[in-house]
């Protein structure tokens, strides 16, 4: 299916590992000039360079001036940006007991803060553009995890900030989605699955409490609705917060074994 994207400039936060990097090489299959917003600039140019379009910037997203420059910096150098996709974070692991002011915080520059600005800058350009939003938020928000209360708020911020957005942003055309994301198999993931006690044993217990098929969400799966929702074929979709998760927020697990 032409999505309709060929040419169109895209930033994606976080686009050279993980989810990221699934949703800059469909962008690029697609035909858009993804631009990757990340700290790392060798992983930047690692994967511009294997879908040879596009490009990326070095970025600290937590920086709120060089959030603010990077977005300007697309502008003064493609003259238009037509969608922005705010997926870069991590889980930080800021607890409610045990953590502190400075690392609250610091959890919601790294997961939310962001967000807001980039699409802030970008806004402009947007409104021109009639583009389109799309926000990688996770099911922590809703289901609770335990021991990461700054990453909980900041998700519970990225989904606030998408239907408030898509309210505000109505009258300039611009649509405004979120991908809610469960249990997904990224290289975050895998280092975390590391750190755990009897990892093996611990995600083969995670993946059999996902009702479809049993296993982890991949990051192409999750690219392919964002790269959808980004485009004009959903063109009367939005304040929508979709989840891609094999029904693991939704359905009633007990039932299903």
């Amino acid at each position: 299916m032409d999505l309709g994207l060929k040419d169109k400039v895209i930033i994606v936060t976080g686009g050279a590992k993980g989810i990221g990097e699934s949703i800059v090489k469909l962008l690029a299959s697609e035909g858009a000039l993804p631009i990757i917003f990340g700290r790392n600039e060798e992983d930047n140019k690692k994967t511009v360079q294997s879908i040879e379009r596009g490009a990326q910037f070095k970025v600290e997203l937590t920086n709120p001036t060089e959030c603010i420059e990077a977005v300007n910096k697309v502008i003064e150098q493609y003259h238009r940006i037509d969608g922005v996709i705010n997926n870069a974070g991590i889980n930080d692991g800021v607890p409610l007991e045990g953590g502190n002011y400075e690392d609250f915080m610091k959890s919601l520059h790294n997961n939310v803060v962001h967000y807001y600005l980039v699409v802030q800058t970008a806004l402009p350009e947007l409104k021109k553009s009639k583009g389109a939003i799309v926000n990688i938020t996770s099911k922590v928000s809703e289901t609770g995890q335990g021991g990461t209360s700054g990453y909980a708020a900041a998700n519970g911020g990225r989904s606030g900030l998408t239907r408030e957005w898509a309210v505000e942003l109505l009258k300039y055309g611009i649509r405004v989605n979120a991908v809610v994301v469960s249990e997904c198999y990224t290289p975050l993931y895998d280092k975390w699955i590391k750190t755990v006690p009897n990892p093996v044993e611990t995600l083969q217990k995670i993946t059999e409490r996902i009702p479809l098929g049993k296993r982890m969400t991949t990051g192409e799966e999750i690219a392919n609705a964002v790269v959808f929702l980004l485009s004009s074929k959903s063109s009367h979709t939005t304040g929508q917060l979709l989840h891609v998760d094999g029904g693991y927020v939704h359905l009633d697990r007990a039932a299903l074994t």
